[in-house]
């Protein structure tokens, strides 16, 4: 009895714990329902959201923006949001998709029927990658409902962020710089090369509602990818591709209808003395903006043909994204001379004092080799060969160099091997030339003057480089620095010197050859007014699909300025001019290195040396490029110079003085010189201008040292 007692009571109290619970639940849910509803669709938004990083930006030498990921927003309606608010207030939905169709142009009707179809949907994108402009109507639409507390008219909606590439100088470095893929994902140049030093980590925002209905964060926040500060100097980049465009235009549909001047002009300057890539530049151009818009750049006909032949748009966007300067390969033709005479000269094979006889070809290993002068030069010397660039007298010397000895230089000058430039994309040479396996004396001779393997660009001008600048090979490069978000110094890249590829002695000799290949020889036409530089020109048969054509060549001029102290070196390569007669590009890869240098040389504060004519001076002003301040002083105006002219003639500089230079002044906040003339800071290192605006001097030079681990 006692049992069954307890057991009715034990009952009655677990009947009483339910009848209480479930009167608290009904209180809770009258009183505080819409409270706790409001904390669910909060954590819809708040919970768990990821802070994307932005991507860090790319600029030049000189500070100028030319890649950046800018902030942009999509429009997202929270359906089940909106219904909500549209079940407690009448008119929420109608009001908030007439705010959305008033700010962003979206379809009314289409909203209407997704809504109705999808009720419970979070997740519905209006708009993609608009500026915050373009999303401001909006949030003032909002602050004003808030000021007239009538919020619930407009619900569901939010703004998610993320980051767009962008680049502002549009085609610009195209082949340099390259692109981004979805999920921030490099194409091409430095995009892909420096990815995972560009990207940065996501963070992420957790949210809830406190017990006093206040949202509450937890943020870990996003690092951000760090600064490339690359050795490009978006000026002289301009000035090259505005040059390889005109030269395209003006020979379009020349000799071939509706083509462009070229299949591909490329060209390259580089700062002798450290491998920094000034300009890198290889037409056609493309739209970094736009990458994929076939229809920019290639003609329906163009489109359609290519596809009759079993391709694709998306293989002829390809060939368009690739880097001719590094990835084309191609017989170097004449360019390649100076290494021929530079390998026989340092290893003692020559002395550079011989006398040959051409006679318009020499047989060599039964086939009968040609001259370019088919006529033949007759007695020439080894400054002559170069400058009227003969086979006959080449084939000579690297017939006196031996196939041994030629091949070690070839190595030394990095020929079949990678310069390791730092970009992707950089061509594979080394089945493309030859070795002791491969070389006979036929062989040798047709490769004295760069026929039968393969090079690039970047090869080229950086073993030229060495050529010129006391034999010294370094590591071409794009990037000189690496900096944080912020701007703090993560890395500095300095030029990095791999070897030495001839003595000094040596250069000094190639460098008088390629000096008299501009005053008297075949590249005279490259030489811009009030300089003197030297160079080589050079053309060569193509080779398609192992077939040597007849009539399709590569023609170029690489070179260096000025001539007796080089400080850039330049190359220019044409791939088979739109013209008749091909070997005729050989000058217009001269005029182009003229044009350029005409620009670039008075950009780089380098002096005129040579008398200036009254119609240069005229042409030169006609197109603001003349500057007093670079022209070499008259030797004859000092007193001692006027003396020396009325007494002696043929005297010339024995009695000039230095010319007078203004005195530099040292910035007393940054430590950094002031160029006299334009008032910019001058970098201690290089000597050239730095943009205030870079952020790149504040604090004057310690700020570029790395920070202490």
């Amino acid at each position: 009895m006692e049992m069954r007692k307890k057991l009715v009571m034990l009952f009655v109290m677990v009947l009483l714990a339910f009848v209480v619970l479930g009167v608290r639940l009904v209180l809770i849910n009258t009183q505080k329902g819409d409270e706790y509803t409001h904390t669910v669709l909060s954590q819809r938004h708040y919970d768990s959201m990821i802070i994307p990083y932005q991507r860090g930006s790319i600029v030049d030498s000189n500070g100028t923006t030319l890649a950046v990921s800018k902030k942009v927003y999509n429009v997202v309606l929270d359906v089940s949001v909106m219904n909500y608010y549209e079940n407690r207030t009448a008119g929420t939905t109608t009001a908030t998709i007439s705010a959305l169709q008033k700010c962003f142009g979206v379809n009314s009707h289409e909203i209407s029927a997704y809504v109705a179809e999808n009720p419970n949907s979070k997740y519905y994108v209006l708009a993609k990658r608009l500026d915050y402009e373009e999303i401001q109507p909006f949030l003032t639409m909002v602050e004003e409902a808030k000021a007239s507390e009538e919020l619930t008219d407009l619900q569901g909606v939010w703004f998610e962020e993320e980051y767009l590439r962008y680049y502002p100088l549009g085609t610009v470095a195209c082949d340099v710089l390259g692109y981004t893929n979805a999920g921030n994902a490099g194409a091409y140049g430095l995009e892909e090369y420096y990815n995972d030093t560009l990207n940065g980590t996501n963070g992420r925002e957790y949210g809830y509602l406190n017990e006093d209905s206040n949202l509450e964060r937890t943020t870990v926040p996003a690092v951000n990818g760090n600064t490339l500060v690359t050795t490009i100097d978006a000026n002289i980049q301009k000035i090259v591709e505005e040059k390889l465009t005109e030269y395209n235009e003006a020979y379009f549909g020349n000799y071939r209808e509706n083509e462009d001047g070229s299949y591909n002009t490329g060209c390259i300057i580089m700062e002798v003395d450290t491998g920094n890539i000034l300009a890198m530049a290889g037409y056609p151009f493309y739209d970094l903006n736009e990458p994929r818009n076939a229809e920019l750049y290639f003609t329906p006909e163009e489109i359609a043909a290519v596809e009759e032949n079993g391709g694709t748009v998306g293989e002829m966007l390809a060939e368009l994204w690739k880097n001719y300067c590094i990835s084309a390969t191609y017989e170097p033709g004449s360019v390649a001379k100076p290494f021929t005479v530079a390998a026989a000269i340092d290893s003692g094979s020559i002395t550079g004092n011989e006398t040959y006889y051409c006679g318009g070809l020499l047989e060599i290993g039964g086939y009968k080799i040609r001259c370019h002068n088919r006529y033949g030069d007759g007695e020439i010397n080894v400054s002559n060969a170069v400058a009227q660039s003969c086979n006959v007298a080449l084939m000579h010397i690297a017939d006196a160099t031996g196939e041994k000895t030629y091949l070690k230089y070839f190595e030394e000058f990095n020929f079949g091997l990678k310069t390791n430039i730092d970009l992707t994309g950089e061509a594979r040479t080394v089945s493309l030339v030859f070795n002791e396996n491969t070389m006979g004396p036929t062989e040798l001779a047709t490769s004295s003057f760069g026929q039968g393997y393969n090079v690039t660009m970047i090869q080229m001008i950086t073993a030229f480089c060495s050529l010129v600048n006391g034999g010294y090979y370094y590591e071409p490069h794009m990037v000189s620095q690496v900096l944080s978000a912020d701007g703090a110094v993560i890395e500095n890249i300095e030029p990095r010197l791999l070897k030495q590829t001839i003595s000094g002695t040596t250069s000094e000799k190639i460098i008088e050859y390629c000096n008299e290949v501009v005053i008297s020889g075949t590249g005279k036409k490259a030489r811009p007014a009030g300089y003197a530089i030297g160079g080589k020109t050079g053309t060569a048969e193509t080779v398609v699909n192992g077939v040597r054509s007849e009539k399709d060549y590569v023609v170029s001029f690489m070179g260096y300025a000025p001539a007796d102290d080089p400080q850039i070196a330049i190359y220019v390569v044409i791939d088979r001019p739109n013209m008749p007669d091909q070997t005729g590009g050989t000058a217009e890869a001269c005029l182009i290195t003229k044009e350029i240098l005409t620009e670039v040389l008075p950009y780089l504060n380098i002096y005129m040396t040579e008398e200036l004519s009254e119609e240069e001076i005229a042409d030169l002003e006609a197109r603001g490029l003349y500057n007093a301040n670079l022209v070499k002083p008259d030797e004859e105006t000092s007193e001692e110079g006027e003396e020396g002219a009325e007494g002696e003639e043929g005297t010339e500089g024995e009695t000039s003085e230095e010319p007078q230079r203004p005195e530099v002044q040292i910035d007393p906040e940054t430590g950094y010189a002031i160029d006299p003339y334009t008032g910019e800071f001058l970098d201690p290192e290089t000597g050239r201008p730095i943009n205030p605006g870079s952020g790149l001097i504040q604090g004057g030079p310690e700020e570029s040292e790395e920070p202490e681990e």
